[in-house]
């Protein structure tokens, strides 16, 4: 979810930056488009966007799918530049129709599916109906940790362990954060710390690459690290190298541990100096994937990587002109025609060629709704810099 973070003023006149600005206004103009008609064609709220199925038709998923919030925190970004009261009823709409998955304890998703739409929504409206369902969430959430192991239970199993957690679960931190701040229970902060730092223990690797799936026995042990939609087990799939580098960037944030910037850092320099990074920074959907040029690019990994750096780059540092710069160009590419649909085409998605699981033979190569989610927040975020006029591109 977007947070538009505080700027250091040393960075005012600092980075007078060459490039050519992306069109924000021009961008959500396509998207307020698109997405009239996506809800057009999704005149009720049971069958929920979710990406193109191999015959071209949409493929929609129910309120309880990992991804069901992207759709309303999309709208709410799409309200949040028009000011349209269009796009307020419709996110409203589309947000209270995941409202009774905070009630469910079965996944770890519930930072997509309740605070991607419901966190957006407070935070532009103060809908007083909002944090209560966005507390009681945090709390079933809050049920898949376990101290002994210190992390958050991502999958009810994998192959044969029963303790699986994968690096997007890094995701979910945000949301207890919120819930702490609201709340005032401070056992949700404490969950953030303990996942965060067994996670950076564990997850990662020497040259900061992460692996996606790593199994713990019931004491915390470490029993395997394995992968599910990566390439190989220790190879960088692209979507969990970019979920880790939000997920420790909202660390530093809501903690100002510089342990976590550091990593955050390490993290975004692993990924934007890989050798098998294409020059338009749109990665393949594995840094290691074996038939290198000829594999699926994904979009969505670029789109998260760009929200990241553009929060990550206003914490100064060496490298923030870099990270700005790469994050625009990121968002250039994305809003280019090699990535972005065509008007009316697409399933109505605003972004071309995501890949969701390759190795199951899902998603790959198509449109995918939070590819359109942290695009559209990573666009916000560029225009709120650019405002500021703390960086010039």
């Amino acid at each position: 979810m977007k947070r538009y973070v505080s700027i250091a003023l040393f960075f005012v006149g600092q980075l007078a930056l060459a490039q050519t600005p992306v069109d924000v206004d021009k961008e959500f103009a396509f998207a307020a488009q698109q997405y009239q008609g996506m809800l057009k064609s999704h005149p009720d709220t049971t069958r929920f966007p979710q990406s193109t199925k191999p015959d071209g038709s949409p493929d929609d998923r129910t309120s309880d799918w990992w991804c069901s919030g992207f759709f309303g925190g999309s709208l709410w970004h799409i309200y949040e530049r028009t000011k349209s009261p269009v796009w307020k009823e419709a996110a409203q709409k589309w947000t209270m129709a995941v409202a009774k998955e905070q009630y469910n304890t079965g996944t770890h998703d519930l930072g997509f599916m309740i605070y991607c739409p419901f966190g957006n929504g407070y935070r532009l409206t103060q809908n007083a109906t909002y944090p209560p369902i966005m507390l009681t969430g945090a709390k079933s959430l809050s049920t898949r940790f376990d101290p002994k192991v210190g992390l958050i239970k991502s999958w009810n199993k994998f192959q044969t362990y029963n303790y699986p957690v994968i690096i997007d679960n890094m995701m979910n931190l945000e949301f207890l954060f919120w819930a702490a701040k609201r709340s005032g229970n401070k056992e949700f902060y404490n969950i953030c710390i303990t996942h965060a730092d067994n996670t950076m223990k564990n997850h990662y690797r020497p040259d900061y690459s992460s692996y996606h799936v790593v199994c713990y026995n019931p004491d915390g042990t470490v029993a395997a690290k394995k992968t599910a939609q990566g390439a190989a087990d220790n190879s960088a799939w692209a979507r969990g190298q970019a979920w880790g580098l939000y997920g420790y960037t909202v660390m530093f944030r809501e903690t100002k541990d510089p342990k976590y910037l550091a990593h955050a850092r390490h993290i975004a320099d692993f990924y934007l100096k890989h050798p098998n990074l294409p020059a338009d920074k749109i990665p393949y959907w594995d840094f290691n994937a074996p038939n290198i040029p000829n594999e699926e690019r994904d979009a969505s990994a670029a789109a998260i990587t760009a929200s990241a750096l553009l929060e990550l780059c206003t914490y100064g540092g060496p490298s923030a002109k870099t990270y700005y710069q790469s994050a625009v160009k990121m968002l250039e590419s994305l809003s280019s025609p090699a990535y972005k649909a065509n008007l009316g085409e697409n399933n109505h998605f605003i972004l071309k060629h995501s890949v969701g699981h390759k190795p199951g033979k899902s998603e790959v190569d198509t449109p995918i709704v939070y590819a359109d989610y942290y695009y559209l927040e990573a666009l916000l975020r560029y225009d709120a810099l650019r405002k500021k006029g703390v960086f010039r591109s």
